[in-house]
């Protein structure tokens, strides 16, 4: 067959990213092969093309990026559970050769002695290509009804992981929260939102944007929408901070109330130094027995918790989550910033 189009980077190279020509995905990949539909584009793609981090297959040049997939099933062997035409998203972190502990166990994203690879982040190429293969254990099925919208199972995966280690935190105590508060109204933040409001929790997202469709969607969840802390009227049970912003961590972690929760799910791109008074922070927490805890990826269950979070959502709202588009002949447009995006995906057959 003739080479595919793939999203591309050179591994630790800044200004890299372009459409490349790769070859077929190898059989090694795995016996699903899969028509590329849609990736989504994250703050760690960006990253990746900025060459801040990022390692390709052994020998190779260039990297796959793209771990936010959806696509549909070309051929699938017999018994994997798959049949041609079905929908599906690939899981993105592989367990580790040895494998550890935590791999041996299906817990791959807590992996022990960082040996796991990542598809189109560590050493594995992405789902960003007009075609990719994938082990029938780490595909996960979406249902034909949600459609293109199954690009957000990835992301999505990310929230139903931050609950179940809240919950698995809360429960050390009496555990019944009642406000949860949410700082970043991106693609995470209002996933967090959305995941919270179905919980029966009452939401109060956090974000410096003052117009575009951040509001609303947050206030179509019932959900009340801040631009400073200083207008929050409830102490947070919860809060699931998703900007990774140093001030924002720590001013959250002051509001925690006993036995609050906070969890910790954004990464912020670049260094930055503030001034916290640590042994009146440290005391606080202390006294109130308040936890604050840090995910990253998710395990298979995850995935599979996401889609029914996906598919219990109104439609209509979660395709107001997917601000643009653009096509893979032109994906690197999906980099630049635009004030009203959400989350922006590349159609990969365009």
């Amino acid at each position: 067959m003739d080479p595919m189009r793939a999203m591309t980077v050179v591994p630790g190279k800044a200004d890299s990213a372009s459409i490349g020509e790769v070859a077929e995905p190898p059989q090694t990949d795995g016996s699903v092969l899969v028509e590329g539909l849609l990736a989504g584009i994250c703050g760690t793609d960006i990253e990746l093309t900025t060459g801040l981090f990022g390692s390709g297959r052994a020998g190779a040049e260039r990297l796959v990026i793209g771990h936010e997939s959806l696509g549909r099933v070309l051929d699938a062997p017999q018994g994997s559970g798959f049949a041609t035409g079905d929908l599906v998203v690939g899981i993105v972190r592989r367990p580790d050769p040895e494998p550890c502990p935590a791999c041996a166990r299906g817990e791959w994203d807590f992996c022990r002695n960082g040996r796991y690879t990542e598809r189109g982040i560590k050493e594995m190429d992405g789902y960003g290509s007009e075609r990719w293969r994938v082990d029938p254990y780490f595909a996960v099925p979406v249902p034909a009804e949600l459609g293109r919208l199954g690009v957000l199972v990835e992301p999505a995966s990310i929230l139903t992981k931050a609950w179940d280690q809240i919950d698995q935190v809360g429960a050390r105590s009496w555990y019944s929260p009642e406000h949860v508060l949410i700082t970043g109204a991106g693609p995470i933040g209002l996933l967090a939102a959305l995941t919270a409001k179905q919980r029966g929790y009452s939401i109060h997202v956090l974000d410096r944007a003052k117009d575009g469709p951040k509001p609303q969607l947050v206030r179509d969840l019932g959900g009340e929408y801040l631009t400073s802390l200083a207008d929050l009227r409830v102490a947070p049970d919860v809060i699931i901070e998703a900007t990774g912003a140093g001030q924002v961590v720590v001013d959250c972690a002051k509001l925690l109330p006993f036995a609050g929760v906070m969890c910790l799910a954004g990464i912020s791109p670049g260094p930055a130094s503030i001034d916290v008074q640590m042994d009146a922070l440290t005391r606080q927490l202390v006294v109130r027995n308040a936890a604050l805890v840090g995910t990253v990826n998710a395990a298979k269950r995850h995935y599979a918790d996401a889609v029914d979070v996906l598919m219990a959502a109104d439609r209509a709202w979660l395709e107001r989550l997917i601000t643009r588009t653009v096509p893979l002949s032109d994906w690197t447009q999906a980099l630049e910033r635009e004030s009203s995006d959400i989350k922006v995906v590349v159609d990969l057959r365009a």
